[in-house]
């Protein structure tokens, strides 16, 4: 009886929201219910009628026009029930209550049905809008590029959504193609800010950055300083685009036959060459962007690893392997990647997608990014 654009709060929401939200739709009831103890009770004599009437107009703010007639239903049958019991049936101020009930639903229904549409089309609106933010922020890395043919998947967590909080890209430069995954910590709209900030950095940099640490170290300054602006904006002490860091692994891969990896508390690549799964673990672990005060010294280094014509790279974020199935158990990425070794780039990437979700329950708990690198013979 919900209208489609009324949705229940999200398993993760606040606790505070979820009741507000579960006493709001049941409040018509509830009042039906103390309407009904009242006049079956010696306490008849309070004079209920306006707190029937007044059920539909309360139902049509959370429940939809199916619910308001729900509610008015019920409003019926107890002012049928209580009038029949209290032998009022003669008086004029029963029918007074049945047409003003009458009245108010039809109103009520009109009103929600109203409400309705304009929410409807304010939610197509939203989305039109954040398929255009999805193309500029996380447009499908290209097909071809240079020694490295890609493809790229991206898997919102939250019901509805385009974008979030999880970030990828690939650029052939004249250093060779760089590409970079990361994954911003906290949700909504200054998660995607943060998004939009790391990318537009990388983008400039990759292009004449011969050091790919200093392709990830502007990144970083890029962050710090759209939070220094964010804080010197915000009133009311609203610190929720102070909070994110961003971890990330930007990738190297040249005309020679490696990779140079630069990890910033991201999940390592996993490089599948002969069926077998290998992580691309750092030498020397580093934190997330926007944390840079916890390094000393240089702001990182770039590890290298083979990376031979006919292997395969995945880079990926963490809601790829902390994915949980009922049991509680998190998903199986470099098995799923081994099982999958035979599947070209996109029959590999919607098969895992497949998997993914199966595990999962169909519910993920976190945006999933996935870039596919297959090295060319």
């Amino acid at each position: 009886m919900r209208a489609p654009w009324r949705s229940p709060p999200e398993p993760g929401a606040d606790g505070r929201h979820q009741i507000r939200f579960a006493l709001a739709e049941g409040l018509p009831f509830a009042i039906a219910l103390v309407v009904l103890v009242i006049e079956l009770t010696p306490a008849h004599v309070v004079y209920t009628g306006p707190l029937l009437v007044a059920t539909p107009a309360l139902a049509a703010v959370t429940l939809g026009p199916a619910g308001t007639l729900a509610a008015a239903g019920v409003a019926l049958c107890v002012s049928v029930a209580t009038a029949t019991y209290n032998h009022a049936w003669g008086g004029q101020l029963v029918y007074t209550n049945l047409l003003a009930l009458a009245l108010v639903t039809t109103a009520s229904v009109m009103t929600s049905r109203a409400v309705g549409a304009r929410r409807d089309q304010e939610l197509q609106q939203v989305r039109r809008i954040a398929e255009a933010a999805q193309e500029v922020l996380l447009r499908p890395v290209p097909a071809r590029l240079g020694p490295v043919r890609a493809a790229s998947m991206y898997l919102a967590a939250e019901t509805g959504a385009q974008i979030g909080g999880d970030l990828y890209d690939a650029v052939q430069t004249r250093y060779g193609v760089r590409l970079i995954v990361g994954d911003v910590r906290g949700k909504g709209l200054p998660a995607v800010r943060a998004a939009a900030v790391v990318l537009g950095a990388f983008r400039e940099a990759v292009h004449y950055e011969d050091d790919l640490v200093e392709v990830v170290h502007h990144c970083g300054a890029a962050l710090r300083r759209d939070a220094g602006t964010a804080s010197a904006g915000l009133a009311g002490g609203d610190d929720a685009l102070l909070e994110g860091f961003v971890t990330a692994v930007v990738a190297q891969i040249p005309d020679t036959p490696d990779v140079q990896v630069v990890n910033r508390g991201h999940p390592p690549p996993l490089l599948l060459r002969d069926g077998e799964v290998r992580p691309l673990t750092p030498t020397a672990p580093l934190p997330p962007l926007g944390l840079e005060e916890f390094i000393s010294g240089r702001p990182g280094r770039t590890d290298s690893y083979p990376f031979l014509p006919g292997d395969r790279l995945l880079l990926h974020t963490d809601g790829a392997i902390e994915a949980r199935d009922a049991e509680n158990t998190f998903f199986d990425l470099a098995g799923a990647v081994r099982t999958l070794r035979d599947r070209t780039r996109q029959s590999f990437l919607e098969d895992l997608r497949r998997a993914l979700l199966r595990h999962a329950c169909g519910r993920l708990a976190d945006d999933v990014a996935i870039v596919v690198v297959d090295r060319l013979d």
